[in-house]
């Protein structure tokens, strides 16, 4: 029972012996002078080194508070300093006095509220007297950044070279805002150098560069829609009142501006493309050439006389007004099925004479009735039960027989293209009426 009531106190002198060995050591055992100690005590040289420790500790500020006293080489600290930092010095420094064996530094950080905010206060006054005598060289500093900016917005906002150099008016607002960002670099250069602090510089560039590789992640999509609206610009796939095909959407070009290509649907909408979207999409520019093609598919018979029909296609569309004599029409066999065999035809029509859906339909209506005046249209498959009355052979003389179709087709119905000229207007009004800058030119260089 003795022992177990012993218990406690035997795990907590261990648990002392373990932790005692691990405490860090003071100041004044780190801080501790090395060499040979003396044999013989010497009360002259006692007092020699209490009045050099006084005489430094006199020249230093925030130590008047700090008594030395020195007895057979140990000399001892005690008093207040603003600090812990300047008590854990009194060490360092007392222990490069010659003949001095141990220190004992029983400084302590004052609590004094006036003692503390005294030398802040101190600081603050010398820093607004350095203020004022450093203002004047200040505002020269600034004056000649002022007049350096001012002179290159001036610069910026000339209308020539700029326009000249840059192949449209977005080019030429890049132009200026890379004068205005020089300016003001070297404006801030001279200004630092004036001051004397142009080691700031590389601090502030250092800054800027980080910041400016935090934003470009963060908006980077942004930064990718405004490079390929100067890719656009510079290049011009395509011209104002342009149709092109833009990743599937088909259109009107209205205008390029520096965040997106806007075109007007056949329907009458408006189509909003990021030009990140166009720069990297296939563009088809159907606008580009006069001549375009039209193709449509037909069905004959399986039985019919291939040649034939292919003759009487080419016939018909060689005579149809809208179809250009070069390049020529075109017929040929696309695929063969158990009912029917499909071909293809091709014709090409003059874009600004001619509306392409207009003479594609035109050209289907007067080859297909040319295909049943000669029966050579295919029949749909049918299935009919036939009857024993109606498998004799009066039933089968007497069965009805497909009325064949007219011989003679109707003339082709005109072609002009209305809904071209329609929405040419609509794109003209519109780009007469938006105010933003548009960064197509109708007289650019084909790319």
């Amino acid at each position: 029972m003795r022992l177990i009531a012993a218990l406690p106190r035997l795990l907590l002198c261990l648990f002392l012996l373990v932790a005692l060995p691990l405490a860090p050591a003071s100041a004044q055992d780190n801080d501790q002078p090395e060499g040979t100690i003396a044999v013989e005590g010497n009360a002259t040289a006692d007092a020699a080194i209490a009045n050099r420790i006084r005489a430094i500790l006199r020249e230093l500020e925030g130590f008047e508070k700090v008594g030395v006293s020195v007895s057979s080489g140990i000399v001892t600290l005690r008093g207040t300093t603003l600090d812990t930092a300047s008590a854990g010095r009194l060490s360092e420094l007392a222990g490069r006095v010659e003949g001095v064996v141990a220190i004992r530094n029983e400084v302590r950080e004052s609590t004094d509220v006036s003692e503390r905010l005294n030398p802040a206060v101190d600081r603050f006054r010398d820093r607004m007297e350095q203020a004022v005598a450093f203002l004047p060289l200040a505002l020269v500093a600034l004056g000649v950044f002022a007049l350096i900016v001012v002179a290159g917005l001036a610069l910026a906002r000339l209308r020539n070279p700029w326009e000249r150099l840059a192949p449209n008016a977005f080019i030429a607002d890049i132009y200026r805002q890379i004068i205005r960002l020089a300016f003001i670099i070297a404006a801030l250069v001279v200004a630092l150098d004036i001051l004397g602090a142009t080691a700031l510089l590389s601090g502030i560039l250092g800054a800027a560069g980080i910041v400016g590789l935090a934003i470009g992640f963060a908006v980077r999509d942004t930064v990718e829609n405004f490079i390929a609206s100067i890719m656009l610009s510079i290049r011009q796939p395509f011209r104002p009142n342009d149709t092109v095909e833009i990743d599937g959407d088909i259109g009107k070009v209205i205008r390029l501006t520096s965040r997106a290509t806007i075109l007007l649907s056949y329907d009458g909408n408006h189509l909003r493309i990021p030009n990140a979207t166009v720069f990297k999409s296939r563009i088809i520019n159907y606008s580009r050439n006069a001549e375009r093609r039209f193709t449509f598919t037909l069905s004959v018979a399986s039985d019919a006389d291939l040649a034939r029909a292919r003759d009487l296609a080419l016939e018909v569309l060689n005579g149809l007004p809208f179809v250009l004599p070069s390049p020529e029409a075109a017929a040929w066999v696309e695929e063969v099925a158990d009912h029917w065999i499909t071909m293809q035809f091709a014709g090409w029509i003059n874009q600004e004479t001619t509306d392409l859906v207009a003479a594609r339909s035109e050209a289907i209506r007067l080859t297909l009735a040319a295909f049943d005046a000669a029966g050579l249209t295919a029949q749909p498959p049918a299935y009919r039960l036939i009857t024993q009355s109606e498998s004799s052979p009066t039933a089968q003389h007497d069965s009805p027989q497909t009325p064949s179709a007219p011989a003679n087709p109707a003339a082709a119905q005109p072609v002009a293209p209305q809904t071209e000229r329609e929405l040419t207007r609509i794109v003209a009004q519109e780009r007469a009426e938006l105010p933003s800058k548009d960064l197509l030119s109708v007289d650019a260089a084909e790319e």
